[in-house]
């Protein structure tokens, strides 16, 4: 959320003012959620959705293994998914 948070900053400089208003609520937004308390889950009811929908998401959006490592998905998740560095 930080990286995004300092991308936000920099698209700043040069966003339209539509743009801006959109940015300007996004940043607010991750601060909320990085201030915010903590709440614990069972992130393995989660992980197990992720799992069965995976692949077939990940074709339609063309999204890449490397894209799911980047944001933080478990590399051990994406293999039980059935998405490899190769492709699905």
């Amino acid at each position: 959320m930080q990286k995004r948070i300092e991308a936000i900053s920099e698209a700043l400089e040069s966003a339209t003012p539509i743009r801006r208003v959109q940015l300007v609520q996004e940043r607010i937004d991750l601060e909320r959620a990085l201030s915010a308390p903590a709440e614990t889950t069972d992130i393995s009811e989660l992980e197990d959705a992720f799992v069965e929908v995976a692949v077939s998401y990940s074709g339609r959006k063309g999204i890449t293994y490397s894209a799911w490592r980047e944001v933080g998905v478990p590399a051990a998740t994406l293999k039980r998914a059935g998405i490899s560095r190769g492709g699905t």
